[in-house]
């Protein structure tokens, strides 16, 4: 018992390093790579009325947001204020980035829980039937479509979706969250769906191929191992064979690499947001990256390692506690 509990907190000890210095890492190169972007933070900030704005101002407004001292000290004020909590000031919604991650967060989780959702059951059911069917056209037609959406764009499909579902057909709306121009209090549960609708199709027709192509590979090693060829002599065969002896064996680590693939969902909503013009952490990302936002996108970048490393870690966790044999691999 002491000993699992011990390799337990080794293990939870290790993580918590990894994902320290995997902060410290990005955020720096990050606020680097910001820094010399060719964007003018100040001008970014001005906006249209950069013409109205004489120097005197724009320097009063670079000493405000600390953007005239060396890097090195910016970063080092911006790392001392996220340790005690305080991610700044958006420079383009004049709030606290917290709160503008917070608000746009739930946007995206719910389209992300729907997409990743969608994405892993149609992945492992697409994944058993290819198996189940070995060698036929719809096995060919299944790893067909799983090879052509893994190589393309988000962007593009989601372009494609709007097109046909929006334009051609009109069964949904063309983007945003909410029908445009109702007031907060007024928007139904109906239709803050039926605007998420078409970014989680989006998002779940290219999620589906890592799964699938993995549940079909492993359901085909299973189908041929010794066990179920007994199985087989015995007269089972079709749903039943696959129910007793193929379920409990590939459902684990479909489970597994659909957790591992929150860093892939995470990046294919940035672009199926700014398609769609969902307003999720998404569209703010590109927004605070072209307007020059630097404690707005540092914010989001810390955010999403954070999000991004929990997925993984969740995969990782029911290795660790399903498959001790993984234990010491998983410590390496």
């Amino acid at each position: 018992m002491q000993k699992n509990m011990g390799e337990t907190a080794r293990f939870f000890l290790y993580k918590g390093l990894r994902m320290a210095s995997l902060l410290v890492a990005i955020s720096f190169i990050s606020f680097i790579l910001m820094k010399n972007s060719p964007i003018d933070p100040v001008q970014a900030y001005i906006g249209a009325d950069m013409l109205n704005v004489g120097p005197e101002q724009r320097q009063q407004i670079a000493e405000y947001w600390g953007l005239n001292k060396p890097v090195l000290v910016q970063y080092t004020n911006w790392a001392a204020a996220v340790l005690q909590g305080d991610l700044g000031t958006s420079m383009i919604y004049r709030r606290p980035v917290s709160e503008v991650i917070g608000e746009r967060f739930i946007s995206s989780l719910a389209l992300m829980i729907v997409a990743w959702t969608l994405s892993g059951v149609m992945g492992f059911v697409f994944g058993v039937v290819a198996a189940m069917k070995n060698g036929t056209w719809i096995d060919r037609t299944i790893q067909w479509y799983c090879y052509t959406l893994a190589s393309t764009p988000t962007f593009w499909m989601g372009l494609l979706v709007l097109i046909i579902f929006a334009v051609w057909l009109g069964w949904f709306p063309i983007g945003l969250g909410v029908p445009a121009g109702v007031l907060a209090e007024d928007v139904m549960f109906l239709d803050r769906v039926k605007h998420l609708v078409l970014p989680a199709l989006t998002l779940s027709i290219l999620g589906v191929a890592n799964v699938a192509l993995h549940t079909r590979q492993k359901l085909i090693e299973v189908l041929s191992s010794d066990y179920v060829l007994f199985a087989r002599a015995r007269g089972e065969k079709g749903f039943s064979l696959f129910w007793r002896h193929g379920l409990r064996n590939i459902a684990l680590p479909a489970v597994t690499l659909q957790f591992a693939a929150f860093s892939e969902l995470f990046g294919g909503a940035i672009l199926a947001e700014q398609v769609f013009s969902y307003p999720g952490l998404g569209k703010a990302t590109i927004d605070a990256g072209l307007r020059g936002d630097v404690p707005l996108l540092l914010g989001i970048v810390l955010f999403s390692t954070i999000f991004v490393f929990v997925g993984n870690l969740m995969a990782d966790l029911i290795y660790y506690i399903v498959d001790p044999r993984t234990r010491e691999s998983r410590m390496l």
